[in-house]
């Protein structure tokens, strides 16, 4: 079982968590400097959803102030890996990471994880001031592709 969370945003910040039964991770991530960050992220794993997806390899930067994470995916046929690294600064010296989470499965079961949680972010927006509170807007078209893919 793998299960991830985005909880709504507060003030530019939002909580996160990923949990797989024996490794869970949690943390609180900022919206800035890496803007794209939520929306790379929706591109990413609708991307690693297509088989036919040229790309198998994906690395997300995200922020949290001032420690900084690496969510590095990596499709091999049906199993996904993902990894999360975390850096102590805005300095990605791949000898100063520590690798604070990582889940193997199937393409099919993390991406559903995913999808579950953005779409309580995007039925969440309005009521929970989602623009306002992450300092940016909620990426409609990006969440609209994730789907598309996802519901193929």
């Amino acid at each position: 079982m793998f299960e991830v969370s985005f909880n709504s945003p507060q003030c530019g910040w939002m909580s996160i968590g990923f949990s797989d039964g024996v490794n869970e991770f949690h943390t609180t991530t900022a919206h800035a400097p890496h803007a794209r960050a939520l929306p790379g992220l929706m591109q990413i794993l609708a991307s690693l959803a297509d088989a036919n997806s040229p790309e198998n390899e994906y690395t997300l930067k995200w922020n949290r102030d001032p420690e900084e994470f690496d969510f590095h995916f990596l499709r091999n046929g049906q199993k996904l890996t993902l990894e999360i690294y975390k850096y102590p600064g805005e300095n990605r010296k791949t000898s100063d990471r520590e690798l604070v989470f990582e889940h193997v499965g199937t393409v099919g079961v993390v991406v559903a994880a995913f999808a579950e949680t953005f779409e309580q972010l995007y039925e969440d927006r309005t009521t929970d001031e989602f623009e306002f509170n992450w300092r940016q807007p909620f990426p409609l078209k990006e969440y609209e592709q994730f789907q598309a893919a996802v519901t193929k």
